[in-house]
């Protein structure tokens, strides 16, 4: 199973009612479960309520309050700031960085996965510690565009 298959499974089970999903293939397991949202506060009486924007609990815990832009993690799994621990990192802070530039790796059972740059940009901070364990959605990378 290759990268684009997982990255549409997630998608798929994100837009569907189902609360957790368990796929084996061989020696291949993927495990996906979302967190039940927090209930809405009642509409008064007389007022039409705004429909609240479903956000999962575990991205309302991890994504920061502000306007800042971040490239977030696209799956669970271990951050590597450089292509091997000899090598210099993708990024530093203060770089210009190009659409689809690789800015780091994500390693999920033996399997890297290169994080791409969304757009053209600055990278403000780099966020997890090389080797750290990262959760699908959590900031990898501050950037302002430009």
């Amino acid at each position: 199973m290759n990268n684009q298959e997982i990255f549409e499974l997630m998608d798929h089970f994100d837009a569907s009612s189902a609360t957790s999903f368990k796929l084996i293939q061989g020696d291949f397991t993927l495990e996906l479960e979302k967190r039940p949202a927090a209930p809405a506060a009642p509409a008064t009486a007389g007022t039409a309520a705004a429909a609240p924007a479903v956000v999962p609990a575990a991205a309302a815990e991890t994504l920061p309050v502000s306007e800042e832009k971040y490239i977030t993690a696209p799956l669970v799994g271990t951050f590597y700031a450089a292509p091997s621990p000899d090598a210099p990192s993708f990024v530093a802070v203060g770089d210009r960085v190009k659409k689809g530039q690789t800015v780091c790796l994500l390693e999920a059972m033996k399997m890297m996965s290169e994080v791409q740059a969304p757009c053209d940009c600055i990278v403000e901070e780099v966020m997890p510690q090389n080797g750290a364990l990262v959760s699908f959605g959590d900031p990898l990378i501050r950037y302002r565009e430009g």
